[in-house]
């Protein structure tokens, strides 16, 4: 079942990411959380009207980099799994 809303927005600039959960049906047949992440370029057109794009600039670069960072960082500090791999 998607949501229609994600649980998470993060604004660099221009630059959007939204993180969201949805669920879906597991291989074992349970349910199942499936996050996933959007990214998306808000800008005004001449007219002054708020439009949407998956193109960045190359000014938008440094923007996106940081939000996708804080998003994996949010979803890798709620995860329940070991993100990184690592032993304790």
């Amino acid at each position: 079942m998607a949501n229609d809303k994600p649980i998470r927005k993060l604004k660099v600039g221009g630059v959007q990411v939204a993180v969201w959960e949805n669920s879906v049906v597991g291989r074992d047949g349970g349910e199942e959380s499936l996050r996933t992440v959007t990214m998306e370029r808000r800008y005004k057109d001449r007219s002054g009207n708020w439009k949407s794009s998956p193109s960045l600039h190359i000014a938008d670069l440094p923007k996106a980099i940081m939000a996708l960072s804080k998003a994996y960082e949010i979803l890798a500090l709620e995860d329940k799994t070991d993100v990184g791999g690592d032993a304790d």
